[in-house]
């Protein structure tokens, strides 16, 4: 087993740690806070907006059961990436599309998927998402880990994170956990 990280901000961690969470080859998904200027911000904070910092999942993962390219894939095809500050109907730099990486390799391969993508016109508009190191990472409160599977019927689980996920199983079968 190869265990690597890489910190994924694709809007409302929620949905983003709902979809990974379901990928054969994550061992862990944890959901915080980074890149902002606060030292060990709240939720409280974050929703202000004036903390600098992105809601983000942690991810753990097995180099030798999926690359981070492939994960990658799924955090493109999953979120918009094309939208600044803003998934659906989560507005503020708290919810802006990025990639932050630990090890420059991982942020070069983030921003060669990114002109790959581009070049290829796979989005309609210019992908907004941020590469950058790593910084100032702090985990987010209890209550906000695993919320999708402990609140499934919570009504923006129901009707924001719920077909997020379903999307996510219909598109990408094929990475789903047993």
């Amino acid at each position: 087993m190869t265990l690597q990280t890489i910190t994924l901000g694709g809007g409302c961690f929620w949905c983003t740690e709902a979809v990974f969470d379901r990928v054969r080859g994550i061992t862990d998904v944890e959901s915080g806070y980074t890149n902002g200027h606060t030292l060990n911000p709240t939720y409280e904070q974050i929703c202000q907006g004036d903390t600098g910092h992105a809601e983000v999942v942690r991810l753990t993962f097995d180099a030798d059961e999926i690359s981070l390219e492939e994960i990658l894939e799924i955090f493109f095809h999953t979120h918009d990436p094309t939208t600044l500050n803003r998934q659906g109907n989560d507005v503020g730099t708290q919810y802006r599309s990025g990639i932050y990486y630990e090890t420059p390799e991982h942020g070069e391969l983030a921003r060669e998927m990114i002109r790959r993508l581009t070049q290829d016109k796979v989005f309609a508009a210019p992908i907004t998402t941020e590469v950058q190191a790593l910084s100032n990472y702090s985990v987010a409160e209890a209550y906000h880990q695993d919320y999708f599977a402990k609140h499934p019927n919570a009504g923006y689980c129901a009707f924001v994170v719920g077909p997020k996920v379903e999307k996510f199983r219909k598109t990408f079968v094929r990475y789903l956990k047993d």
